[in-house]
C-alpha cells in the first residue's frame, strides 16, 4: 500500500517532467571570431575544473539554465525550447548548404503567425521541402542547383518528420521519411564523384551505406565512418562530418543502423545495445576496398551515437580513432528520473502504473513526445503512434533504452578517444566527463561553451566550430602516412 501511495502521489510530477523530452537532437542543434579549444592542454590528463576544462572556461556573468530560459545566450525563434532547438539544427547547417537562412526564418514567420503546434510546423516545412523537390518557377537549374535544393529538401522534411507524431496525420510519417530519403538519394546522385551506395550484411536487414571520396582514384585515403543519433537523418552527417571529411582529402562513410533511418520507419528494426554488430560488418566492408586505408578509419557519433561509437569500438579493434560527441554512457539517464522510476523488475506492475497512472495525465504534447522517443526502440510503440494511439508497453521500450548502458565497458576501448562536451548539455549533463574519467586509452577532452556560441547539445548553431574541432584532433591523432 504504501508503495501505491507514493506511485500515486509522484504521477503528477512525472507529468511535469515529460516536458523536457521533446528535442532530443541526433535529430539535432554563426561563432564569429571562434577559437579552438586547446585539446593539447589535457591530453592524458584530467581538465583543469568540472566547470571549466582548460581552453574552454565559461566568461564570467554568463546565464545559467532555468526554468524561463533552458537555453541561455540562444537565438529564440520560438517560445517553446524544443522547436527551438530543432529548427537551430536547420539555421546552423546552413553553413553546410543544407539549408537556406532565408528560408528557414520564413519559415519560422510563417509558424508563429498561425500558432506554433506540430501540426503548423510539420505543415510548414513538409510544404518548403515539396517547393524544393519541384522544379524551380524561373529558369532551367543546372545541376548544382537541383543538388543543394534536394539537400535542403532532405533537411526540411527531417524537421517536419521529427514532430510528425503529434500532429494530425501521425500515419504519413513513413512518407514523410521517404520523401527526405529522396531528397537525399537526389543528392547523392548528382555529387561528383558520386558516393558509392551499398547494402552491408546485417541479420536479415542489410545497412545501407553511402561513400563518399573526395575523388574517384583508388588511392587509400584515412575513412571516418559517421554514426548518427537516435533521431538524426542522413542530411545531418553531412553537417556533421561529410563535408569536414571531403575538404580535408578523407572518404566519409554515412550509414542507417538498426533504430534509424530506413532501418526503422521502413523495415521496422530497433535499436540494439551490441553496437559492434552494427560497425564491424562495415569495417570488413571498407577495409576489403582498394581506397580505404585500413589502418586510418576513425569512429565518430553524435548525440546518442556518443554511446553507440564507444560500445562499438569497445569490441572492434580495427577503429584507429573514436570521437563521442558527446560521450554518453547511458541514455537511459537522459529521461527524467520521475519517468525512469516507472520501470520496476515486474512488466506487469509497470505497465500498470503507465497505463493507469501516467497515460491518462498526458497532455498531447506530452503524449507525442513520449511517442517520438520511445519510437526507436519499440516497433508497436511506433505503429500504434502512426494510428493515434499512446502504446501501452512502456516495459519492454524502456528496457531496451536502459540495455545501452556502456559504463562496464569503456575501460576496454583502446583506440585514442576525443571526448565532445557542451556548456548547458541538456541531455547527458555530466556523462562526457564520467566516461572520459573511466577511459583507459588515450584520451581528449573538449568542452564548447556558449563563449562562442557553441553551447548546448552538439552545438546546433556552431557545427562548423564543432567540426573543426573534431578533424583537427583526428588529423593530428590517425597514424601519419
Amino acid at each position: 500500500m504504501t508503495d501505491m501511495l507514493r506511485d500515486r502521489a509522484s504521477a503528477p510530477t512525472r507529468r511535469a517532467a515529460l516536458a523536457g523530452l521533446v528535442g532530443g537532437a541526433g535529430a539535432v542543434l554563426a561563432a564569429a571570431g571562434c577559437a579552438r579549444p586547446d585539446a593539447a592542454s589535457v591530453r592524458g590528463g584530467p581538465p583543469a575544473s568540472p566547470a571549466a576544462p582548460s581552453g574552454a572556461s565559461r566568461p564570467s556573468g554568463a546565464a545559467s539554465p532555468s526554468a524561463d530560459n533552458p537555453t541561455p545566450g540562444v537565438m529564440t525563434l520560438f517560445q517553446d525550447p524544443a522547436y527551438n532547438f530543432s529548427v537551430l539544427l536547420a539555421l546552423g547547417s546552413s553553413g553546410y548548404g543544407a539549408a537556406e537562412v532565408g528560408e528557414v526564418l520564413t519559415a519560422v514567420n510563417t509558424v508563429n503567425a498561425a500558432g506554433l503546434s506540430a501540426q503548423t510546423y510539420t505543415r510548414t516545412f513538409r510544404r518548403l521541402g515539396d517547393r524544393l523537390m519541384a522544379p524551380p518557377e524561373q529558369g532551367r537549374p543546372g545541376r548544382q542547383t537541383t543538388r543543394f535544393r534536394a539537400l535542403r529538401a532532405a533537411q526540411y522534411y527531417g524537421q517536419a518528420l521529427f514532430f510528425v507524431l503529434g500532429s494530425d496525420d501521425p500515419g504519413s510519417e513513413e512518407r514523410l521519411y521517404r520523401a527526405g530519403r529522396a531528397g537525399w538519394d537526389r543528392f547523392c546522385e548528382l555529387t561528383d564523384p558520386r558516393p558509392v551506395k551499398a547494402k552491408v550484411p546485417y541479420g536479415k536487414t542489410p545497412l545501407p551505406v553511402w561513400l563518399f571520396r573526395p575523388e574517384g582514384s583508388k588511392k587509400r585515403r584515412p575513412t571516418v565512418i559517421l554514426t548518427n543519433g537516435s533521431d538524426g537523418q542522413d542530411v545531418d552527417m553531412w553537417t556533421y562530418g561529410v563535408s569536414a571529411a571531403l575538404e580535408r582529402g578523407w572518404n566519409a562513410l554515412v550509414y542507417d543502423g538498426p533504430g534509424q533511418g530506413q532501418l526503422l520507419f521502413v523495415d521496422q528494426v530497433v535499436f540494439t545495445p551490441r553496437w559492434e554488430k552494427v560497425v564491424s560488418p562495415i569495417v570488413d566492408w571498407l577495409v576489403a576496398r582498394p581506397d580505404v586505408d585500413a589502418d586510418q578509419i576513425a569512429l565518430t557519433g553524435l548525440s546518442m551515437g556518443g554511446d553507440l561509437a564507444p560500445r562499438a569500438a569497445a569490441f572492434e579493434q580495427r577503429i584507429a580513432a573514436l570521437v563521442a560527441m558527446p560521450g554518453c554512457l547511458s541514455p537511459w539517464l537522459g529521461f527524467p528520473p520521475e519517468i525512469r522510476e516507472i520501470l520496476r523488475p515486474s512488466k506487469a506492475e509497470t505497465n500498470a502504473i503507465w497505463n493507469r497512472e501516467v497515460v491518462p495525465e498526458l497532455s498531447p504534447a506530452e503524449a507525442a513526445t513520449m511517442k517520438k522517443r520511445m519510437e526507436p526502440f519499440s516497433v508497436q510503440a511506433m505503429l500504434d503512434a502512426r494510428q493515434g494511439r499512446m502504446f501501452t508497453d512502456f516495459y519492454t521500450p524502456a528496457q531496451r533504452v536502459r540495455a545501452l548502458d556502456i559504463t562496464g565497458v569503456v575501460s576496454r576501448i583502446k583506440a585514442p578517444t576525443l571526448v565532445l562536451d557542451y556548456e548547458f548539455e541538456q541531455f547527458y549533463p555530466g556523462q562526457p566527463r564520467e566516461m572520459y574519467e573511466k577511459l583507459t586509452a588515450p584520451k581528449d577532452y573538449v568542452k564548447l561553451t556558449a563563449a562562442t556560441g557553441a553551447q548546448l547539445h552538439c552545438s546546433p548553431m556552431a557545427p562548423q566550430q564543432h567540426c573543426e574541432v573534431v578533424f583537427d584532433w583526428l588529423q593530428e591523432t590517425l597514424p601519419k602516412r
